[in-house]
């Protein structure tokens, strides 16, 4: 899939958006857009106001909003108190308080919020921790970009524009994709990156951890996977496929480190969804335990991008063996309600020649038809094995659209990534999907048609206007459109080496994808958008210290 040719913004400001000859109307500068925005006048004053935080709403939420506190008083110099008085709930209906008021609202859903702002108030609303994290995130956006700010400003008042906002999320499942199998991304880069998905209102990261190019985490069971499988002897250069740098290349995460990145994730109301790639993509597992494959080996962890022969042998079964350890292992590190099991790119012609292969097709009665070959009844095998496992501990599956070549099993989720197809195939089957084409959604894609002037990069052309203009409804009829339970991008990283380059693919094509996540279908504007872009959220990623690509 990888290899097919391929914040949060801003600041007090209101642009004007002349709607009609004799109508000017304002928006407010917030990526993604919210729901129902209503602009009042005047505006509230940040710096050295109070924070009220109902009794009723949670530790974890009232961390946030304490941080959230924190962060305006450390900028201003202006100390911005903190209570959590009883009865708050009707003291602040009755309009007797003023400042920041935090309210917990049981009816709203658990990602929802509401923002009332007067001179003297901002009233927030939400049911829980996640609608609390995206109202701060939102009223952050709303003022001066001094708040992402590490400098004190004592200057600073922090006002806040009047208005009144209403928010959820169209989408419950909004995803970023990083592989750091190809190339390697420390921790710190990892939580910089879930920060990213953060402002935006994100809440998945799909972390891709294995491949034919290195093994990424620690299995205690299996220690050659680490000391073995995630190092390569040189990489490749450029697209030359026959050429080395002969530079070793590697690392892993320990286990110790995922448990601390998927708790920096959850703080930031993400979970992280673990990829093992299976049963092709494999060459970092089978260089450490070459009795896994058809072969026996000798298998060497591969120095050049592409798709490898070399895969696992489900003739055997201490495949099975091997994967269900792996599996438990990994549950104990990500309590993800999903788990990737990859399912793409898995050549046959190994399985094609393999005595044990043939022997497993024969002794479970498999049949080529007009649809598929044996071989791909095999891995649909292979896939319903490793999801009943998965299943038996409350676990559910994710596979790219391939798992839909022969037999799946009900209860798995498919991401669509060759375009569209396969997710509206396996929507009108009644499988739940995830949305991630690569016609609009692959971020290692060139951001021109002008290669010269851009990186390097896998291929293909898709700019953020590209990326803008999606609709994942497109398509699919009232029926199927149930199924879809998100949107993804994908950001594969064989011609991507360093932090940098990482987020000027990601910026400001992830701004886009958040929009396409979060607001409805007749809320999108791309001159609404693009102009908070220009105009204050690369104020924003300056601050942060993001490298970007401007348009």
């Amino acid at each position: 899939m990888r290899h097919l040719t391929r914040f949060l913004v801003c600041a007090i400001a209101l642009i004007p958006a002349v709607m009609c000859a004799k109508k000017t109307e304002t928006v407010i500068n917030v990526v993604p857009y919210p729901q129902s925005v209503e602009i009042g006048k005047g505006a509230f004053k940040g710096a050295g106001a109070n924070f009220n935080c109902d009794q009723a709403i949670d530790a974890e939420s009232v961390n946030l909003i304490r941080s959230f506190a924190d962060r305006i008083t450390f900028v201003s110099g202006r100390t911005n108190s903190f209570a959590s008085p009883i009865g708050l709930a009707n003291a602040a209906q009755d309009g007797k308080m003023k400042g920041f008021i935090f309210l917990k609202d049981g009816s709203m859903a658990p990602e929802e919020y509401s923002i009332d702002i007067t001179k003297k108030t901002c009233l927030v609303k939400a049911s829980e921790k996640n609608g609390f994290l995206y109202a701060i995130q939102t009223l952050k956006q709303l003022t001066d970009v001094a708040i992402y700010s590490d400098e004190v400003d004592p200057a600073q008042k922090f006002m806040f524009p009047s208005v009144s906002i209403k928010d959820k999320p169209r989408f419950a499942y909004r995803g970023m994709h990083l592989d750091c199998a190809r190339h390697f991304f420390s921790v710190e880069e990892v939580k910089k990156y879930l920060d990213v998905m953060a402002l935006y209102k994100l809440n998945r990261l799909h972390w891709h951890l294995t491949e034919d190019q290195g093994w990424r985490i620690e299995i205690k069971k299996y220690p050659k996977l680490t000391q073995i499988g995630a190092f390569r002897n040189g990489t490749m250069v450029g697209k030359d496929f026959k050429s080395n740098d002969g530079i070793r290349y590697g690392g892993y995460y320990t286990q110790d480190q995922i448990r601390d990145v998927v708790a920096y994730a959850s703080s930031l109301g993400i979970t992280i969804i673990p990829e093992i790639d299976l049963p092709g993509h494999m060459l970092g597992a089978l260089a450490a335990y070459p009795e896994l494959g058809c072969t026996g080996g000798p298998y060497e962890v591969w120095t050049r991008w592409g798709i490898s022969d070399e895969v696992m042998c489900p003739g055997k079964e201490n495949m099975f063996t091997f994967l269900e350890d792996v599996f438990t292992e990994l549950m104990e590190l990500f309590p993800s309600e999903y788990i990737h099991i990859g399912g793409d790119e898995c050549p046959k012609t190994q399985w094609e020649k393999c005595p044990a292969c043939q022997a497993r097709i024969k002794a479970l009665g498999i049949k080529a038809d007009s649809k598929h070959t044996a071989e791909q009844y095999l891995q649909s095998y292979v896939t319903a094995r490793v999801q009943k496992f998965l299943n038996d501990h409350g676990r559910k599956i994710i596979g790219w659209d391939e798992v839909l070549e022969g037999e799946l099993a009900p209860g798995a989720t498919v991401m669509s990534w060759r375009g569209v197809k396969g997710g509206i195939q396996a929507a009108g089957m009644g499988f739940d999907v995830i949305m991630t084409p690569n016609t609009y959604c692959y971020f290692d894609y060139y951001q021109s048609e002008d290669q010269t002037q851009e990186p390097l990069a896998i291929g293909g052309n898709l700019p953020i206007e590209k990326v803008y203009g999606y609709e994942p409804f497109e398509g699919l009829n009232a029926d199927q459109q149930k199924h879809i339970l998100g949107v993804q991008a994908n950001l594969w990283t064989e011609y991507i080496a360093t932090n940098e380059y990482l987020e000027y693919m990601l910026l400001p094509r992830m701004c886009a994808l958040a929009e396409i996540q979060w607001c409805n279908q007749n809320a999108k504007d791309f001159d609404r958008f693009s102009s908070a872009m220009r105009n204050e959220s690369f104020k924003i990623f300056d601050t942060l210290g993001y490298n970007y690509r401007k348009f």
